[in-house]
């Protein structure tokens, strides 16, 4: 079962999402919090596998808690849903930690499966604002070069490749077909690429691919750049 949290300071919106998740056959709502302060609380008490955490609410807004949650060192995937497409929510979302974004409209259906991909690590965009995030990575300055971090120097060449498409929104189907490798096999890459950066998730691995400089947007995605370090 995966057990979740709901943060968001409606509560009809909260009935209607318990109602609908608590439906399906592999999940469990065990939690319930109308603010950003509670629902950290709740989420270190708890300890489900996905907060499902809104971005504007009293006190304190989702982008903090989520801020605080990492900080703390919980292991929950936190996927953002709010009715603001903007950019800034969005990067700020994942940079913040959040290891997925969708809308407040999206189908009943997509959110259980986006709920699902981010407790299996993997990443999740709404489709309505991948482009315009990309774009803006372009515009984000980069904190420095692959070569300055001393964490990608820990990969391999091929752990590297993977990372970069990784950074690409490709799936481990996807980079299994890129590389010629198995699906196993790629799965494992991902996981030792994860454990020597310190990361607890795909996004995260995105988030620091693309601020380090690792990934560009515009290159080819595979072998477009030397190994870092």
């Amino acid at each position: 079962m995966i057990r979740l949290v709901l943060a968001d300071d409606h509560e009809l919106l909260r009935d209607g999402l318990r109602g609908m998740l608590d439906a399906q056959d592999d999940m469990e709502v065990v939690g319930e919090a109308a603010d950003g302060g509670a629902a950290v609380e709740e989420v270190l008490r708890l300890r489900p596998d996905v907060v499902v955490m809104d971005i504007r609410m009293p006190r304190v807004d989702g982008l903090e808690a989520t801020r605080r949650l990492a900080a703390a060192g919980s292991a929950a995937a936190v996927l953002v849903l709010t009715t603001f497409d903007l950019d800034e929510y969005v990067w700020e979302a994942l940079r913040a930690g959040a290891s997925g974004f969708l809308l407040k409209d999206t189908p009943p259906r997509r959110l259980a499966d986006g709920i699902r991909a981010v407790a299996a690590g993997e990443a999740l965009l709404a489709p309505a604002v991948t482009q315009r995030l990309v774009e803006r990575f372009v515009q984000t300055p980069v904190a420095g070069t692959p070569a300055h971090d001393e964490r990608f120097a820990q990969l391999t060449d091929r752990e590297a490749e993977v990372l970069r498409l990784v950074a690409r929104g490709l799936s481990n189907g996807e980079i299994a077909g890129e590389l010629v490798l198995s699906e196993a096999t790629v799965k494992t890459h991902v996981t030792r690429i994860l454990a020597k950066l310190g990361l607890r998730d795909r996004v995260q691995a995105v988030v620091l691919a693309y601020e380090s400089g690792l990934v560009r947007p515009g290159e080819a995605p595979h072998g477009a750049e030397p190994r870092p370090g």
